[in-house]
């Protein structure tokens, strides 16, 4: 097991959240994702990310339950659905998810895009969260606005906020907002989608301490207090992206970094509700 690949973030009502964990998007079952939680687990990785939406949580129920690690141990985050949102619909779909993942509670559940059924897809979460079905309760891709509109009528606070974030896409006002409120920030994409080995800053940087392009931006966002579930399904780039607790970028690296903001998304447009 990677030293310190079990940090941890404080979310407000005081459950801890591994800072790093298993990101599941494409990740099919049959094979491809079963192989990838298997290989996370055995590492060290106790976080794992998916959603319904994924269409792999069967896969990763399975490869939990043959792993044998106590289910205590584990951080499991599942998401409702676009087409799931809404009180009872989001009832109904939060008890598929739990069937496929063979779990009898979530650690963390997140609505997948803000939408105009959110206000009633909330109460459902509120709903979960108070019978102690699920841990903590939190959003995906809110910016400001769609933040403050839950906040009018949420009677519980988001305690999370998982959106795209990397070094070309830092949305600052976001980040700060989300810390002013007691919002945790956790980044998907954190790696551009293979795309950080085309940064010259990234590299260099990654020369400087002989880790790779990934690492740093990986790096870069825990020394925030960003947390990030970076994805992949083979087992030396798991091993890889874990391996980011050893060294510390420098005020300088971390400016560099900071400068290389172009605003450039790579996933679709949060006011689109997550529709290409």
């Amino acid at each position: 097991m990677l030293e310190n690949i079990g940090a941890t973030l404080q979310l407000a009502n005081g459950v801890l959240m591994p800072l790093l964990g298993l990101g599941t998007y494409k990740s099919t079952e049959g094979g491809d994702v079963e192989r990838a939680v298997t290989s996370a687990l055995e590492v060290g990785y106790r976080r794992i990310d998916t959603a319904s939406f994924y269409g792999n949580e069967s896969g990763i129920g399975s490869a939990i339950t043959a792993s044998g690690i106590d289910r205590s141990d584990l951080f499991i985050a599942s998401k409702v659905w676009n087409d799931e949102q809404g009180y009872e619909s989001t009832l109904a779909a939060f008890s598929r998810s739990l069937d496929r993942l063979g779990t009898d509670y979530l650690d963390l559940y997140l609505v997948h895009w803000p939408r105009r059924e959110t206000p009633d897809t909330w109460k459902a979460m509120e709903r979960l969260l108070d019978e102690g079905l699920v841990r903590a309760i939190g959003v995906c891709n809110h910016l400001e606005h769609h933040l403050e509109d839950l906040l009018l009528t949420s009677r519980v606070p988001p305690m999370v906020n998982q959106y795209e974030f990397h070094p070309w896409l830092q949305q600052r006002p976001l980040l700060g907002y989300c810390m002013e409120n007691h919002i945790a920030v956790e980044a998907w994409a954190p790696l551009m989608r293979g795309r950080v080995t085309e940064v010259p800053e990234l590299v260099l940087i990654g020369r400087r301490h002989g880790k790779s392009p990934a690492q740093i931006a990986l790096r870069w966002l825990l020394q925030q207090g960003v947390a990030t579930i970076p994805k992949s399904v083979h087992r030396d780039r798991i091993a890889e992206n874990a391996d980011i607790f050893d060294f510390t970028l420098d005020d300088g690296e971390m400016r560099s970094i900071g400068l290389l903001d172009r605003g450039t998304r790579l996933g679709p447009e949060p006011d689109l509700g997550g529709q290409l």
